[in-house]
């Protein structure tokens, strides 16, 4: 794992994630501008999804599987607004499980290096 695991380890690994995630999933769902993406997708497949995503961000080991970014989310009309809420409500999510502060904000920059794959 490089120096960028760093931050994997202090969020816990990969307990720390499946925590992130399911904490992350129940304020999503809860949201009403985000809830909509939602609808009919295998919520379980996608935390997996989402969990090998975030361990890429958090440095850790790289094992995603899935489509490329661009091509999983194209038929989602993802807006600028709505990645944006995202990644609130995950920056809210990693300091409320204790990740330092400047974790999270190196978390949100490697995030923000994926907006043009993600956002339409």
């Amino acid at each position: 794992m490089s120096p960028r695991g760093k931050i994997y380890r202090e969020a816990g690994g990969e307990s720390g994630l499946e925590a992130a995630v399911m904490l992350l999933y129940s304020r999503v769902l809860a949201d009403p501008e985000l809830a909509g993406y939602f609808v009919n997708v295998d919520l379980r497949r996608l935390a997996l999804h989402q969990r090998a995503f975030l361990a890429v961000a958090f440095g850790g080991p790289d094992a995603y599987l899935g489509r490329p970014l661009e091509e999983a989310h194209r038929s989602l009309g993802i807006t600028d607004a709505h990645f944006d809420l995202m990644v609130e409500h995950l920056a809210t999510t990693l300091g409320d499980l204790g990740l330092a502060a400047p974790a999270v904000k190196v978390v949100r920059a490697r995030i923000e290096e994926m907006r043009p794959a993600i956002v339409q």
